[in-house]
């Protein structure tokens, strides 16, 4: 019997695909740094059973198309899946697959480090002392604000958030949270723009869909605090750049701490000059343990699925 084939986008930490070749899979890895071109990836996924990729391809129904016939699955290597267009798999009956649950714990981390860099300007401080800036301890530099008990907003309540709620206690931080349905549990607060006044710090923790592009835009920052930091290690477009940019330049809100971009790699130029802003570029999973545990269960779930076995990380529509 011929072994299925299955195609893996990019190279992956070592360990990731153990679950493809200890189920006999040929493995086809492209192990370039840059993505599969769309042409590239068409060409390649008419001749594979299934794919392992990550949130930076783009998975369209064109693609998904060119492997009609053969391609059983598409596993991404991420939470999110905006990437991979669900209703065409689901016409096609190609089964897509995310990684949740593994990253959680590391992710929450990066988010918490954000709420700390930036409320206390640390990403200014350090930029100062690197460029020969700083002359000396003074009693009125680098002013941030505290961490500890100060309000923190959530918006979105899953698993990453939850998360960071237990680090936000640990800091003695009062925590609420908003999210589309009543989540019946303390702390909830059903209108978004009631959180967006309340909260020193506002952490985003939604999926990117369509009624979540640009969820924090210009009238939502203009109910922020002045003194408030807003987080985002959730995706991009969910927070509308330059109205967020143009409000930390204006010190209409008081810092800000992203990991994620609209337009991934290239960030907006008024934030990269933006005061009080913690850039960082899409680390949030980014640890040895937790990208090998993301790659792996990928794999795994595209094992099961060529196998005939229902995989627990399935997307439905």
């Amino acid at each position: 019997m011929t072994p299925k084939r299955v195609l893996v986008t990019r190279h992956l930490p070592e360990g990731s695909l153990d679950p493809l070749n200890d189920a006999g899979f040929d493995v086809v890895q492209h192990g370039e740094t840059s993505p599969l071109t769309p042409d590239e990836l068409s060409d390649e996924i008419r001749r594979v059973d299934g794919i392992v990729c990550l949130l930076t391809d783009r998975v369209d129904r064109r693609i998904l198309e060119a492997g009609a016939g053969r391609l059983r699955v598409v596993a991404n290597v991420a939470v999110g899946y905006d990437n991979i267009d669900l209703a065409a798999a689901n016409d096609l009956g190609v089964a897509v697959c995310n990684t949740p649950g593994v990253l959680d714990d590391t992710t929450a981390d990066l988010a918490f480090l954000l709420i700390l860099a930036a409320s206390r300007v640390m990403s200014d401080a350090e930029r100062d002392l690197r460029a020969g800036k700083w002359t000396g301890w003074a009693v009125n530099q680098y002013l941030g604000q505290d961490v500890h008990g100060r309000t923190l907003g959530l918006v979105g309540w899953g698993r990453i958030a939850r998360r960071v709620a237990d680090r936000a206690r640990g800091f003695g931080m009062q925590v609420f949270h908003h999210a589309r349905r009543p989540s019946g549990e303390s702390g909830y607060v059903s209108e978004l723009d009631d959180l967006l006044r309340a909260a020193d710090v506002v952490s985003i923790h939604v999926p990117l869909r369509e009624d979540t592009y640009h969820l924090i835009g210009p009238r939502r920052i203009g109910l922020m605090k002045p003194t408030a930091v807003l987080v985002n290690t959730a995706r991009g477009p969910i927070v509308d750049e330059a109205a967020l940019a143009e409000a930390l330049h204006a010190n209409r809100i008081f810092a800000a701490g992203l990991d994620v971009y609209e337009d991934e790699p290239n960030v907006h130029p008024r934030l990269l000059s933006a005061p009080r802003t913690v850039l960082l570029p899409h680390v949030g999973s980014a640890s040895v343990a937790t990208r090998t545990a993301m790659g792996r269960l990928a794999s795994r779930s595209v094992v099961d699925v060529l196998c005939g076995r229902l995989p627990p990380t399935l997307v439905t529509v």
